[in-house]
């Protein structure tokens, strides 16, 4: 599970990476990209919902699988370079990569003990910042050497592979799986409603949107960002890819805080506080600070906003029903996917009236400080 994490993390975040390239080649608008990752969270959003009955009936590993192939070909659409091959990669690889996780939930909870899930989970979950470590560190250097197009290629080459890597694991992982259980419409609202209807799920669902949504800003604009203040697209991949590296320790040590020390919603709130003070710093950045302070609140920012998932996820299988763990993780994290719909839209308004790519920044981190209050106003009330 942290391999088809790590694919998926990389597939899904190449395109932000080497965005300074398609934008030149394909003279494109910077607020653009904010379209493009808001068509991913849609189709992400719709996928989410209703993943559950599939996971049920087809296997946790079989679904992994699947993910990763139209993964592949979602990738490998975007090399066209085409405006209709340009969405239909969006919304191919939004809802193909969303689904990874409800699937390795699924998986993993079967097999965890449930007090060190926030644990388990945050090992898993730090595929993402790997994922995203190499797509900083090698998609620049790629994109330099053989285009933009070839590194989208060789990224859907390596998912391609790693789905026949996964094939011998099926009859040990997918023996859970109910070959009778068919999709219905009607599994969007069940999904929805049980949600929606536990108090715990639903504080868990609009966290997520406000984290995932600040990530999804991050994850799009970092690099393009820093290239406006002077940096070049190989140095400011580069410090994507040392900020992103920080997420790898830092979900292991919230994890293991959250397991052993302190609440994992207090651990939420903490890392809400953390992420909307560390992305209101980073939209203060400038030409004339030293690339060093850049890099310290690059790494706080990273620390926070893409570090959470863990102990989220934890949370969330926690409190589903046995038997829908898979669905209900998807449907909270289909709130997530709002968020990811719509701060990068708002981010690109922002942009687009102001020109100014901190003032984005600082709106989309108001959501995690508000529900970072919430979540401590939850706490001292059930004390």
């Amino acid at each position: 599970m942290f391999l088809q994490q790590t694919f998926v993390a990389l597939g899904r975040a190449l395109p932000a990476v080497i965005a300074p390239a398609i934008i030149t080649d394909l003279r494109l608008d910077p607020a653009w990209i904010g379209v493009y990752f808001g068509l991913t969270a849609l189709s992400a959003l719709v996928a989410q919902l209703g993943c559950g009955s599939f996971i049920v009936r087809l296997g946790a590993l079989r679904f992994s699988q699947i993910s990763l192939a139209l993964l592949a070909v979602g990738t490998a659409l975007a090399a066209l370079g085409t405006p209709l091959a340009l969405i239909l990669s969006a919304i191919i690889c939004g809802g193909a990569g969303a689904v990874s996780t409800p699937a390795s939930s699924h998986l993993l909870s079967r097999w965890s003990s449930p007090r060190y899930l926030p644990l388990v989970f945050s090992i898993k979950q730090t595929a993402v910042p790997a994922g995203l470590l190499l797509a900083g560190v090698l998609g620049p250097q790629l994109t330099e050497w053989m285009g933009w197009r070839a590194t989208m290629l060789l990224s859907a080459a390596a998912c391609a592979v790693l789905v026949l890597m996964l094939q011998p694991l099926r009859r040990i992982f997918d023996t859970d799986r109910v070959p009778t259980r068919a999709f219905r419409m009607s599994d969007f609202r069940t999904t929805l409603t049980v949600v929606l209807a536990a108090p715990g799920l639903r504080a868990l669902s609009f966290a997520c949107l406000a984290f995932n949504g600040l990530q999804a800003v991050v994850t799009a604009y970092f690099v393009t960002y820093l290239t406006t203040i002077g940096y070049t697209p190989v140095a400011a991949g580069f410090l994507f890819s040392v900020a992103v590296a920080v997420a790898v320790p830092g979900r292991i040590l919230w994890g293991w805080i959250g397991s052993s020390f302190v609440s994992p919603r207090l651990m939420m709130a903490g890392l809400a506080l953390g992420m909307a003070a560390s992305a209101a710093l980073f939209a203060f950045s400038s030409a004339g600070w030293p690339t060093l302070l850049v890099g310290l609140v690059a790494c706080a920012l990273s620390a926070t906003a893409l570090s959470w998932h863990g102990i989220l996820l934890a949370e969330t299988a926690r409190a589903s029903p046995e038997d829908m763990r898979g669905g209900v993780t998807g449907g909270v994290l289909s709130f997530g996917q709002v968020g990811a719909l719509a701060l990068p839209l708002i981010y690109s308004g922002f942009l687009d009236q102001t020109g100014s790519y901190g003032i984005g920044f600082i709106v989309c981190g108001i959501p995690a400080l508000l529900v970072g209050f919430l979540l401590l106003r939850q706490r001292a009330l059930a004390r």
